[in-house]
């Protein structure tokens, strides 16, 4: 058997972690077993589905290396198909029409609820003849078509979670389309996995639910049913429902924020599965490597996003500067970033990244952590003060360094040189870099003070020093 899966997303927004979780699975279980990654566009919901959102998936995936096999397939170019099954099923008194209102719907659910009874339908329309089915559809009335669903207990196997039971009474006759050319999402998306040749369906925990009636078409038609393996959901970091503030994101923000394609792989493909020697630090052909799909876990991941930012830094470390600035004038979301390169020449952008990337997160961090290169900054006097040294003891430091300084030729103004220079003013070598160190950057930490002065140069660290002076 070859293995045939998908990831089979709606477009009406943007790509979340969660959903791209979803993907990364599939994704390594097909490369694991030389099997098939297919992606289906699920947009039949004509109002919601927008094709802003359809690009924002195929990008997203793109950028974090997940490449589909076959796809991207669109529901809504294969109206025909479902058309037929749903006729198939009419003509096998497998389905019927309803044209019950929706208030009569809701005035019997109330009802149903008043007696403490598990609201369903009521099978109304079920006894209809083909002629009064007829009439009515003549006189235009509106109608939905039902799955005829015996009252019996459905039991089902999970890769994960082994046998799951269900009481298809509580369920009823459950709509499957609103007209033959309409299919709602528990016809479509089984009747797609069938024609698709899907083996596994690996989604969330959360559709747990839809499955016994997607299972239900399957019987339904007598075709194959497929393996389900349910991954769990992510958690927020308190446990609750993911949300906004507890780094719900989309793919697209992550990627803004200067995150790493890799970084983010390697973090969600431990959200819910762990490799062999629990190295967290794994790239992807590891991941294929290692990966068993009986080893994902039940319990519900939680969203750490410390670890995810620590992550990115080890990613971001191992990136060489040049690396780093591709990357920003090639990635449309990193764009604006061009903005920092404007100063200083490619050589020097080379440093300045270095010297950047050891205290930052994100690729965007990068600029923040070293902001004075770009920019004028203030400070308080007090900062400039080393231990117990008067502050007129540090203005004679700053004058001292100022004078050793100002005499050195703008080609030899390079750090090797300027360590020797520095090196000889004091044996307290504190004395010497802490002052120098605010003057130039205004931080209490900073990278070290010879690098930065090599890249801005011999005038600007002589203003940044006479600044610092007349500040005592």
């Amino acid at each position: 058997m070859t293995v045939r899966v998908r990831f089979a997303p709606s477009p009406t927004g943007n790509l979340h972690l969660g959903s791209v979780r979803t993907a990364l699975f599939n994704f390594v279980f097909a490369r694991k077993n030389n099997g098939v990654f297919i992606l289906r566009i699920e947009d039949t919901d004509k109002e919601r589905s927008k094709k802003e959102y359809v690009d924002d998936i195929l990008e997203s995936l793109r950028w974090l290396g997940i490449n589909w096999d076959e796809g991207p397939f669109f529901q809504s170019e294969r109206i025909s198909l479902y058309q037929k099954i749903i006729e198939e099923l009419l003509l096998k008194d497998k389905a019927y029409y309803c044209f019950c209102t929706k208030e009569e719907l809701e005035q019997k659910r109330q009802y149903q609820i008043s007696q403490g009874i598990a609201p369903k339908y009521d099978r109304k329309c079920l006894s209809l003849s083909k002629n009064e089915v007829n009439a009515k559809i003549s006189q235009g009335l509106s109608y939905v078509i039902r799955l005829k669903v015996p009252d019996k207990i459905l039991v089902f196997n999970d890769l994960l979670r082994g046998e799951i039971k269900y009481d298809l009474s509580l369920i009823g006759d459950f709509v499957i389309a609103k007209s033959e050319t309409e299919p709602l999402f528990h016809l479509s998306t089984p009747i797609d996995d069938y024609y698709q040749g899907i083996t596994h369906i690996i989604r969330g925990a959360d559709h747990i639910p839809n499955t016994p009636k997607q299972i239900m078409i399957y019987k339904a038609l007598n075709w194959k049913i497929p393996i389900y393996v349910h991954i769990p959901l992510i958690l927020g970091e308190g446990g609750g429902k993911l949300s906004k503030r507890h780094g719900a994101k989309s793919i697209a923000e992550y990627r803004k924020d200067g995150f790493l394609p890799e970084a983010l792989v390697n973090f969600l493909i431990l959200l819910g599965w762990h490799p062999q020697q629990d190295n967290e630090v794994i790239n992807i052909k590891q991941i294929i490597e290692q990966f068993n799909l009986e080893k994902i876990e039940k319990k519900s991941a939680i969203l750490n996003l410390k670890k995810l930012f620590w992550l990115n830094k080890v990613y971001l470390r191992n990136k060489s500067s040049e690396e780093i600035i591709n990357m920003i004038e090639n990635d449309s979301m990193l764009k604006d970033l061009i903005f920092y390169l404007k100063f200083y020449d490619y050589e020097k952008n080379l440093k300045i990244i270095e010297l950047g990337k050891e205290r930052a997160n994100t690729i965007r961090e990068i600029f923040e952590t070293v902001k004075f290169f770009f920019e004028s900054f203030d400070y308080p006097r007090e900062l400039l003060a080393w231990k117990n040294y008067s502050l007129e003891e540090i203005k004679k430091s700053l004058i001292n360094t100022y004078e050793s300084l100002k005499n050195i030729s703008e080609d030899n103004f390079k750090a090797n040189y300027l360590k020797l220079i520095l090196d000889s003013l004091s044996e307290d070598k504190g004395y010497v870099y802490w002052p120098l160190r605010v003057a130039l950057t205004g931080l209490q930490a900073s990278p070290p003070p010879i690098e930065i002065m090599e890249i801005i140069g011999k005038n600007k660290t002589l203003n940044l020093l006479e600044k610092a002076i007349n500040k005592i």
